[in-house]
């Protein structure tokens, strides 16, 4: 094992027993590599590469903290890695959310409330045929983005959030490209908002397969 890697593993399991919480400072570089029995610059690239992931933070003039480790913050290296990937693998990034978003909008179904579903109502109607490809993407990701946040899972809704942010660039050009892709975005969000007013899991899960699954299809056929 590289000794980059081991100094990484030995800062992680200080968190994960318990010996660092969020929000911690490090102790000072020469007191942690001779606890650590690491060399300060093998620490120095450990401490570079968790700030990277969003696991530390570095304050110059002031040490290094262990961030608060949410789920939304540790995931932004995810939603980097997936930015280096070509135009094919979106179609790899669409089959999980196929499999993922269903499901959250299923949990969604069960917990949803009154005022979610009327500002979910509210999006669909500000959203007419006047609107930009743009901003059809911008109420796309919002509407899909608190119907799984209502799942009540943050690991769940920051993964999904993570893979979705990055399928703009397909649905700007399903947007541009095919007729009528205003209508049909609207009538799809109302048919999954009316299936979670009614607190149907199954329909609002089958609905959002479909809703996904055409972009995909489309997708498939451009590549």
């Amino acid at each position: 094992m590289a000794v980059t890697d081991e100094a990484i593993l030995k800062i992680k399991d200080m968190i994960v027993s318990g010996k660092l919480h969020p929000g911690d400072r490090l102790p000072p570089e020469k007191e942690l590599s001779e606890e650590l029995g690491l060399s300060r610059s093998s620490l120095r690239e450990a401490v570079k590469a968790l700030e990277v992931i969003r696991v530390l933070d570095v304050r110059r003039g002031d040490g290094t903290y262990v961030t608060s480790l949410e789920p939304a913050l540790l995931l932004e290296a995810m939603s980097f890695v997936v930015d280096l990937h070509g135009d094919t693998s979106i179609l790899e990034i669409f089959a999980v959310r196929r499999i993922l978003e269903p499901a959250a909008t299923a949990l969604a179904a069960d917990q949803i409330d009154d005022d979610t579903i009327a500002e979910l109502a509210a999006l669909i109607a500000e959203v007419d045929g006047s609107t930009s490809v743009e901003g059809l993407v911008e109420h796309d990701l919002e509407f899909h983005r608190r119907i799984v946040a209502s799942a009540g899972n943050s690991y769940l809704s920051s993964l999904i959030d993570s893979l979705s942010s990055h399928t703009v660039r397909a649905r700007i050009w399903r947007g541009i490209t095919q007729e009528n892709a205003v209508e049909r975005t609207l009538h799809e969000h109302a048919a999954i908002v009316a299936a979670l007013a009614q607190g149907d899991a199954k329909l609002a899960s089958a609905l959002t397969v479909v809703h996904i699954s055409g972009i995909e299809h489309w997708l498939r056929e451009a590549l």
